[in-house]
């Protein structure tokens, strides 16, 4: 009888792990603060998760994450995806992309095809919005159930993470050379010091330039109007003078190797680029800056659904989490590997900001659909925009209103002269 009972007790656990994660209410398997028996659910599912299942049936996992964003054999570390393929039985085609806007164009050009993608925040949300993704089997991942922490969960760009598990979390400042500017920067002004021109380097995606020109401006990172944006474009455009490159991952051949004075980027990679170079320093700007979520979400038209939960749920093993973010540097929402990072991580105040630093912090959220057109407008002028064509303009219509007016002249002339003769 007992067992019949432990077996009725176990079938019922099993029911409500598998219920979508869009339920409301008490059936929400995950966070914030999942009930104890579904934690105790989530841990069997863990303890028996067989990882060999799917070893038989030939599957390419593709995967899309950003560059210089997981563990993969550096240094001796942990290479995660030859770990999940022995394990697993499943290969990894991992390719990676240097921002979320190229992303989600290659994505939504129907050219390729993922099974799993890390992108930001604020595009989970506009891909949320636009069905580009599908909604995540929590039974699949008990991982995130056990070791996520719920700081990180429940945000804005998806209320009750339906469709996403967070991956890494962090903020943007500065990044500069301490051999090459006068004092450290405080203020996200230092990016158009004439003292710096064509040693200044800035981010090749829009979301994050426009956030930088409005907040210099005391304007929120998420324009409320199309005037906010017209502001931001006219200090990007005027930027273009001190401005060497914009730059993705180009950035650290540039500040590593001394090409460049000042940058805005990613504290995690700022971590990565201080390392290897110890004349770089980086700060938080005064006027505020950037708290993000990137997270693992699945599209909506891959191939390998069970597969894709599969890596994500490696993703959260402990041990993968731990080599990832001793890695790549950027703080982990995952509280298994933040207990056993080293104290020296744990206090570094790039990696893991203080509170005073995080209470000026603001989230990017989805734009109204007007505005998002008129900053993708903006972003086309200000990338096409010739300084020096523009300067020229109106002295080359001066000279052609002089040539076109002699030539004028000299035909009067000629005419004039051919009457006399006549």
């Amino acid at each position: 009888m007992k067992r019949f009972t432990s077996f009725i007790l176990a079938f019922c656990l099993m029911l409500v792990m598998a219920m979508p994660a869009y339920a409301t209410g008490d059936v929400l398997l995950i966070a914030p603060n999942p009930a104890a028996d579904k934690k105790a659910a989530a841990q069997q599912l863990a303890d028996e998760y067989d990882w060999t299942r799917l070893a038989d049936r030939g599957i390419t996992l593709n995967v899309f994450n950003w560059g210089e964003y997981m563990s993969l054999g550096q240094d001796g570390a942990m290479h995660v995806n030859k770990e999940f393929e022995a394990r697993t039985g499943i290969k990894v085609n991992y390719q990676t992309f240097d921002n979320n806007e190229g992303m989600y164009t290659k994505l939504k050009s129907g050219g390729a095809n993922y099974d799993v993608i890390i992108p930001s925040d604020y595009m989970i949300a506009k891909m949320i919005n636009e069905d580009m993704l599908q909604p995540l089997d929590w039974s699949l991942i008990p991982n995130a159930t056990l070791y996520m922490d719920e700081k990180y969960m429940d945000l804005d760009y998806d209320p009750g993470n339906i469709y996403s598990v967070p991956y890494t979390w962090g903020t943007v400042g500065i990044i500069y050379n301490t051999t090459l500017v006068d004092e450290a920067p405080t203020s996200w002004a230092a990016l158009w010091d004439e003292r710096y021109a064509n040693d200044i380097l800035m981010f090749g995606n829009s979301r994050d330039a426009f956030a930088i020109a409005l907040l210099k401006n005391g304007l929120s990172l998420n324009p409320k109007t199309i005037e906010d944006v017209e502001i931001a474009r006219e200090d990007l455009i005027a930027q273009k003078t001190v401005v060497q490159a914009y730059v993705n991952d180009e950035i650290f051949d540039k500040m590593c190797g001394g090409e460049a004075a000042l940058a805005p980027y990613y504290a995690g990679d700022a971590l990565t680029m201080m390392e290897e170079n110890p004349d770089l320093g980086f700060v938080s700007p005064s006027e505020g800056t950037n708290l993000f979520t990137d997270a693992a979400v699945i599209p909506k038209d891959a191939q390998n659904v069970e597969a894709a939960h599969m890596y994500i749920n490696f993703l959260n093993e402990v041990e993968v989490a731990l080599a990832n973010a001793e890695y790549i540097y950027y703080p982990t929402p995952h509280t298994g590997a933040y207990e056993l990072l080293e104290d020296e991580m744990k206090e570094n105040p790039v990696a893991y900001p203080s509170d005073d630093v995080l209470a000026n912090t603001e989230v990017f959220t989805t734009l109204d659909p007007e505005i998002s057109a008129a900053m993708d407008t903006a972003w086309s002028d200000i990338r096409s925009f010739n300084q020096a064509s523009n300067d020229l303009f109106v002295p080359t219509v001066f000279l052609i209103l002089v040539i076109a007016t002699v030539a004028i002249n000299v035909i009067r002339s000629r005419r004039q002269k051919r009457r006399i003769e006549y």
